[in-house]
């Protein structure tokens, strides 16, 4: 079988008409208008998102108890507030040396 030289594209594109593509379809061209920006919110400084890690057993057992206490009433729980009661009702001073 016989090699071709070169390929398809070199005789249907120039080089001026791939750089005029480029430029208006890449690189800026025409822009859409935008609508105004809407006014940025204020972020809330009461709080922080973080990241802990917990056991799966743990997680379930967190779950568990989020499911039972929405099945009582507290139609608000999440594990965050668990979390929080939690935190308000330990004692520290009753903490294990190692848990």
């Amino acid at each position: 079988m016989k090699r071709r030289e070169g390929s398809g594209l070199d005789g249907v594109l120039d080089d001026d008409e791939v750089s005029a593509v480029l430029r208006d379809s890449f690189y800026g061209g025409k822009t859409t208008k935008r609508g105004r920006a809407k006014p940025k919110k204020k972020k809330p400084d009461h709080y922080d998102v973080i990241c802990i890690s917990l056991y799966k057993e743990d997680l379930a057992q967190l779950d568990k108890m989020v499911a039972k206490l929405k099945k009582q009433g507290h139609r608000r729980i999440s594990r965050s507030a668990l979390i929080r009661f939690a935190l308000d009702e330990v004692e520290i001073r009753d903490f294990p040396r190692a848990y």
